[in-house]
């Protein structure tokens, strides 16, 4: 059992009461305004809190390099990966995943240019939605697949979702497509005392697991 990040730095929470986000919906950059709201923070990923949905870290070895959000019948794949300052990812990563399915087809989407359509993985075949977007210095690339990827109205609780969710790329140097990396709300420092007054510690957060 973890708890939410119940608000942002206090140097950032300055920032975004001095200006008012200059987008209707994100993902939004962690250095840019973006609403203050409660979300789940990974590190590299803060995710807005959703009590129906079931959030889990995807991990290769000891690193955590994705999350897999599970709902009705359905699942949200998202990888942050950082990208050159010049220029974005998206149309690089399309043309690699059309190459490995030739039965995507190419269409506009709630994000712009998506891919959708079935995809074939060892013999078995799926519905999927590949959508991407270009950040500054990061690319969020995320997948529907399941119920979702055919029906709009459950779909659209995950494109709700994407819309809120904030990309931390941090200064540090990173490979280009290199995985931005992620961690569990327990493996990060703890709060400072200030940040954890006026939150209820009876208050039951979310549950983070891993899938390998």
């Amino acid at each position: 059992m973890f708890r939410r990040r119940r608000r942002e730095e206090p140097d950032q929470v300055a920032k975004q009461e001095q200006a008012a986000p200059t987008r209707e919906s994100g993902p939004w950059d962690a250095d840019e305004p973006h609403p203050d709201t409660d979300r789940i923070d990974l590190g590299g990923l803060r995710l807005p809190h959703n009590p129906d949905f079931d959030v889990r870290l995807a991990s290769v070895g000891d690193q955590h390099v994705g999350v897999v959000v599970l709902y009705e019948e359905s699942s949200l794949q998202l990888q942050a990966l950082a990208a050159p300052r010049s220029s974005g990812l998206w149309d690089e990563v399309k043309t690699k995943i059309r190459a490995q399915a030739k039965h995507l087809e190419e269409r506009e989407g709630p994000f712009g240019s998506e891919l959708a359509g079935e995809m074939r993985v060892d013999g078995d075949s799926r519905q999927a939605r590949y959508l991407g977007i270009d950040g500054p210095r990061w690319f969020l690339l995320a997948v529907i697949s399941g119920k979702a990827a055919l029906d709009e109205s459950v779909a659209a609780a995950f494109v709700d979702f994407i819309k809120d969710v904030v990309v931390v790329r941090g200064d540090e140097p990173m490979a280009r497509e290199e995985p931005i990396p992620l961690s569990r709300p327990s493996d990060q420092p703890a709060a400072q005392p200030e940040e954890r007054q006026g939150g209820n510690p009876f208050k039951r957060g979310p549950e983070i697991s891993e899938i390998r």
